[in-house]
């Protein structure tokens, strides 16, 4: 590449005639074989990846300024890129995709609805807000008054805000399952309820959860029929929701619990919806569920004498774990895993004298796992 950069030498007008402008040849060391070189202009120019890449605008990426408006991004627009919203008011805005991070400054008097986001939700400076989110990690600064129906990956931060009130994320549309897997997020790792207070403030409380009657369609509503949305099927009932209704830090009703763990197959997520649905049915509470890696020295410490006949099973893939809490809950569930799932390995609590310490051992262990 240096002979196309480097200074022309001076040479006799005769050299310059007898030059020819088109083809030299190298000769090998047989002279029949020489090899032309030339100045082919008809090569194309070397294309490399960030060539190839799609134009992106970044106005496509963020609503700003916007006032008494329903807005959004429909399926397939954000495709796990970043987004903006700020300085909104009194919108009802719906996020349809899964996306990069999220941030919201300076929004009043919203109503949002996120989908599955791989990294941060950062609210900075905003009021009078209802939300549906889910996310790797939730943050707030500087804000009052927000109603969030969370899953959040880790613990969720509040920082400088008041008036914050929680509850478990509840919601539906055609490609959320989807989206969830796209972000990187399990439905059943929710910290929703273990909230952390960054600046808490001696005899006062920044937030609390909502009661367990709020449903999301009394904050968040459903797209009008007059809006680019109406097209998207939204579900806000429990019964629906991609993500499992669970109790969280609220009293439990009783003090028998069960310990029901699946280890990976090719059905692990469809059989825990199954169990959810057949406990609740029976008027059990679903406290809190987990989806975790184990390693052999794992098994043993959290399942300690029934470790050696589960140790083979870790290798498969993650487990998902599930309290469900209930007098009599124990005899249910064993009953349950015995009629509904009898060619599938799982763990049960096998009686209710050592279920507590079932429970206590697993999730203490998912906990630092996940670093909670």
């Amino acid at each position: 590449m240096g002979c196309f950069f480097s200074k022309k030498s001076k040479r006799k007008s005769s050299e310059k005639e007898d030059r020819t402008p088109t083809t030299t040849t190298v000769e090998t060391t047989t002279t029949s074989n020489a090899v032309p070189l030339g100045n082919n202009t008809d090569e194309a120019p070397k294309q490399y990846s960030w060539d190839k890449r799609e134009k992106v605008d970044p106005k496509d990426y963020m609503l700003t300024g916007l006032k008494d408006v329903t807005v959004g991004r429909l399926p397939g627009k954000l495709k796990g890129q970043q987004f903006v919203i700020q300085e909104c008011e009194n919108c009802n805005i719906y996020v349809f995709d899964h996306s990069a991070t999220i941030t919201l400054d300076d929004c009043v008097n919203c109503r949002i609805v996120l989908g599955p986001v791989k990294g941060s939700v950062f609210f900075r400076d905003c009021k009078d807000i209802k939300c549906v989110v889910a996310c790797q990690q939730f943050r707030t600064r500087d804000c009052k008054k927000m109603d969030v129906f969370l899953c959040c990956a880790t613990q969720p931060i509040i920082e400088s805000s008041t008036g914050m009130k929680f509850a478990c994320f509840q919601y539906y549309y055609p490609d959320l399952a989807f989206h969830f897997k796209d972000a990187g997020l399990s439905i059943f790792n929710n910290n929703w309820s273990n909230i952390h207070d960054f600046t808490p403030v001696s005899g006062e409380n920044n937030w609390s959860l909502l009661p367990e009657t709020a449903a999301v369609q009394d904050f968040v509503p459903a797209p009008d029929s007059e809006s680019e949305f109406k097209s998207v099927r939204v579900l806000t009932d429990s019964a629906h929701s991609i993500v499992p209704l669970t109790k969280g830090g609220r009293r439990k009703d009783s003090e028998e619990s069960c310990l029901f763990v699946f280890f990976a197959g090719e059905y692990t997520t469809a059989n825990a919806r199954k169990l959810i649905d057949e406990a609740t049915s029976k008027g059990f509470m679903l406290i809190q569920t987990k989806e975790v890696s184990m390693r052999p020295e794992d098994v043993k410490r959290v399942f300690q004498n029934n470790a050696e006949d589960l140790v083979e099973w870790i290798s498969k893939g993650p487990v998902i774990a599930l309290e469900l809490n209930g007098d009599g809950v124990v005899e249910a569930c064993k009953n349950i895993a015995n009629e509904m799932f009898s060619g599938t390995k799982v763990f049960v609590s096998d009686n209710k004298n050592t279920s507590s310490r079932d429970v206590d051992n697993f999730f203490n262990f998912a906990d630092m796992q996940m670093g909670l």
